[in-house]
């Protein structure tokens, strides 16, 4: 459909690719003018807080990694540092170090998966990742690669690439020794050379100059580019403990969306993931990658959310380089876990996902069950976020033709990697000009 100035309008696709979930997103224009933009995510709950209530309170490690086939690290350490929270239990040295490690390969995997497959055809102008692989093998070959390592990061201490099975409170079932990694070390190196070559790829692309006043919400960590933390910042002065998170942010449900949105109280919609932690934590980055972010262009923050896939690459640097210093000095720990004893308790526990902040609470009662389960995941935090920057975008591209509107409103959602559920469809866009 073609633009048609003073027309009324009605713009539609039946789906959005290259994300994960399904949704749609409605703009009403009126006399030329935007008057709403709606992300409607319509997708049924999922009721994993309430299949958690009742349970064993070593079971949620297990099940919230069921949540999300892309990132179940996230959930289960997330949901470790909750659970070891409530009963009093610190796990520090060789198994944090694993723990990290483990997180490293997610980092990986996840970006690499973003980065590559759904992300990078929209600026090579490509219709999807087969298309891209015609015209450039190499890249999409090397992407693969690099994702494969981190999927092998997985396998090697999780047990498998896919919810892992080896992780439990307090650690994991079986940890291993200085051999075991010695191949995965050389894997390791190897993703680190390619790593650096795909942050190459990606600062070549040409992105829409725009900037945005975000507020930037990440974990803080006293000394490394955080991934595990139990404080919460942001870039206008928030500074609080994980417990206080619901304090201070809190989900509402809104008419055209199951899922609920987040907030600040005291200031309103905020943003998670890669430009949170990058624009908070830049002078953490390993060496290699804050190396590549120079060469990149980034400066001492990223504002430009197009321009995140070099943040995600740049993470993925870090990812490779973290995970061989942790390697470098890893001993085999006595006991693969710390012992975990339940008492009646509420904990709170905070990690970075791919996509940013996650946050567990869960309270216990004296038996060990779980009496009560809250979990927000990064793009919940995220979606009034985006859609300020569809309304942001809209607006200011309303004189585009209409598949040229609809191409660019899906590159913008695509910017933040949404995970809205682990499917693969999300968007229905309608624009209805009177």
């Amino acid at each position: 459909m073609t633009h048609r100035a003073g027309a009324g309008r009605a713009l539609s696709t039946g789906a959005l690719t290259r994300v994960e979930g399904e949704g749609a997103m409605r703009v009403e224009v009126r006399d030329g003018r935007l008057v709403d933009v709606q992300l409607n995510i319509y997708e049924p709950p999922r009721f994993f807080e309430g299949f958690l209530r009742g349970r064993g309170y070593g079971e949620p490690v297990d099940i919230t990694a069921r949540i999300c086939g892309i990132c179940p690290v996230a959930y289960q350490m997330s949901a470790c540092a909750a659970l070891e929270d409530a009963v009093g239990v610190t796990v520090d040295g060789a198994l944090r170090d694993l723990r990290t490690l483990l997180y490293c390969g997610e980092w990986i995997e996840s970006h690499t998966l973003h980065i590559h497959l759904l992300h990078a055809p929209d600026f090579l102008g490509f219709d999807n990742a087969i298309e891209l692989a015609t015209a450039d093998r190499a890249a999409v070959e090397r992407g693969l690669e690099v994702k494969k390592i981190g999927n092998e990061i997985l396998e090697v201490l999780g047990g498998r690439a896919i919810h892992p099975i080896n992780v439990r409170l307090g650690g994991f079932y079986r940890v291993p020794d200085q051999r075991e990694l010695a191949p995965l070390r050389q894997r390791l190196e190897r993703g680190l050379e390619l790593a650096v070559e795909v942050v190459e790829l990606v600062a070549g692309f040409d992105f829409p100059d725009q900037e945005m006043p975000y507020e930037f919400v990440a974990v803080d960590h006293p000394d490394d580019y955080p991934m595990m933390g139990t404080r919460i910042i942001s870039d206008h002065g928030l500074d609080i403990d994980v417990g206080e998170f619901n304090d201070h942010i809190q989900e509402h449900q809104v008419e055209h969306s199951t899922a609920l949105h987040a907030r600040l109280l005291e200031r309103g919609d905020y943003l998670v993931g890669p430009l949170a932690r990058f624009s908070l934590h830049r002078a953490k980055l390993s060496p290699a990658a804050a190396a590549a972010a120079d060469r990149a262009g980034l400066g001492a923050s990223c504002r430009n959310p197009f321009r995140s896939i070099i943040v995600r690459a740049v993470e993925v640097v870090h990812a490779f380089e973290t995970g061989l210093a942790v390697i470098d000095r890893y001993r085999r720990p006595e006991n693969p876990h710390v012992e975990v004893r339940p008492r009646a308790g509420v904990g709170h526990g905070v990690t970075e996902a791919p996509r940013g902040l996650l946050y567990h609470r869960y309270a216990i009662d004296d038996d060990g069950l779980i009496a009560d389960a809250l979990i927000v995941p990064p793009t919940s935090q995220n979606q009034a976020t985006i859609e300020h920057d569809l309304w942001h975008f809209v607006e200011n591209n309303l004189d585009l033709e209409d598949d040229e509107l609809r191409r660019q409103a899906e590159v913008t959602i695509r910017n933040h990697d949404p995970c809205i559920s682990c499917a693969t469809h999300f968007l229905d866009l309608t624009v209805d000009r009177r």
